[in-house]
């Protein structure tokens, strides 16, 4: 059975029976008003059960549950009543009833506001962990209100244990792939790239997986905040408290052409990425859940109202969601080079002694076929070459024109 928002806490429950205990409290709304929040409303009856729980005389079945719960002691009463509200101001959550929330929106504004950093080197490395633990904790949050077991047990059942004596409760991984788990399919795919990702770079030097692996982390906390608003309110949103990151500068050709090329991307994170996608259909790989992309276009407004808007929506079906796409589609396919084309333009340039056994060595020479370089794509069983290869050719050919250009030429 689910656990009611409202239900109270062992701990609370034997609060309650001291502060009632104690004398000190006349009215039961005075004990009341302390475990009441805007998170929680609970019902005067609670009250009432405990209270008839204490009496030592035949009670009902509601006040049943709460016969067996301890008294807690006068210094924890003492303690209860001086943190008393101990609530966080912004969300009205409870700091130790409601913490695994609480932390589960810090981390996740952390791994955000760790990725926007203009100093920061390590940015994609430093969102993945801080927002799998934010995930980690928003499902042992929502596990717990609702009553499923997310402890790691033995054969007998019996809760397994840390190496210190703490109880095991689910990692996300494992969050992921029980039955009552929350999320839609395109979040746990999402959810899973980073895991496996994460596994991939924590132990070795990344490079710069920023750019490629972006899209991802997008979806990551776009659907964080849409699932915690769905299962606890919008009041706990974190859209109120981030606003779009500004830059220094536009995006120049040279820059466009430096951010869409991954040459220095390690070979391991390419063939983990090329892996994990190739079994997806069209719909899974671009469902925004898994992978939010979005199309950067400078553009002119007719529309003064709208002239200041850095984020303009496009209606899907409309004709700028075609141009759009258009462009993307063409930007995507990068023009591809069989040798004779590479030959042919180097020998319009004056070149005309480069040949195939010149081409091949530099191409060995410089390893350019390796995964991760940039230079070319294998398709089927043949070889093309892009234009930054074209480029290389290029220059080695006018370092080398001695080499390659006809005597008096």
């Amino acid at each position: 059975m689910a656990r009611h928002p409202n239900s109270l806490e062992d701990c609370e429950v034997s609060l309650i029976k001291a502060m009632l205990q104690s004398g000190r409290y006349p009215h039961d709304q005075d004990v009341l008003a302390y475990f009441t929040r805007p998170s929680r409303s609970v019902n005067h009856a609670r009250i009432s059960e405990i209270k008839d729980a204490m009496s030592g005389e035949p009670m009902s079945a509601a006040a049943r549950k709460f016969a067996d719960q301890p008294v807690a002691t006068d210094e924890e009463v003492e303690r209860f009543v001086n943190s008393w509200p101990y609530i966080d101001p912004k969300t009205g959550l409870h700091l130790d009833a409601e913490e695994r929330l609480v932390k589960a929106r810090e981390a996740m504004l952390f791994a955000v506001q760790a990725f926007n950093n203009p100093a920061c080197y390590f940015k994609s490395e430093i969102f993945i962990v801080a927002s799998c633990i934010a995930w980690t904790y928003l499902l042992h949050h929502h596990y717990h209100t609702t009553n499923v077991d997310y402890v790691y047990r033995d054969a007998a059942g019996n809760p397994m244990m840390t190496p210190n004596g703490a109880v095991r409760h689910y990692d996300l991984r494992e969050c992921l792939s029980i039955a009552a788990c929350p999320l839609d399919d395109g979040t746990v795919r999402n959810l899973k790239f980073l895991l496996d990702i994460r596994h991939e770079i924590e132990h070795q030097k990344t490079s710069r997986i920023d750019a490629a692996i972006s899209a991802k982390l997008q979806a990551c906390v776009l659907n964080f905040n849409h699932h915690l608003v769905s299962l606890f309110g919008c009041r706990h949103g974190l859209d109120r408290e981030l606003s779009l990151a500004l830059q220094f500068s536009g995006i120049s050709p040279d820059q466009k052409n430096e951010l869409i090329q991954f040459g220095s991307l390690p070979a391991h994170i390419q063939s983990f990425s090329r892996a994990f996608e190739e079994g997806m259909t069209d719909e899974e790989f671009n469902d925004p859940r898994y992978a939010y992309r979005v199309a950067l276009v400078q553009k002119t407004t007719s529309n003064r109202n709208k002239a200041d808007e850095v984020i303009e929506f496009v209606k899907a079906g409309s004709e700028d969601e075609e141009n759009i796409n258009r462009i993307l589609v063409k930007e995507r396919e990068k023009p591809k080079f069989r040798f004779t084309e590479i030959r042919e333009r180097i020998h319009r340039l004056g070149f005309t002694r480069f040949n195939q056994r010149h081409h091949t060595e530099l191409w060995k020479a410089m390893d350019a076929k390796r995964p991760g370089k940039g230079y070319g794509v294998e398709v089927a069983t043949a070889w093309y070459w892009y234009e930054t290869w074209l480029d290389v050719v290029v220059k080695h050919c006018e370092e080398n024109a001695a080499q390659y250009r006809p005597e008096g030429a």
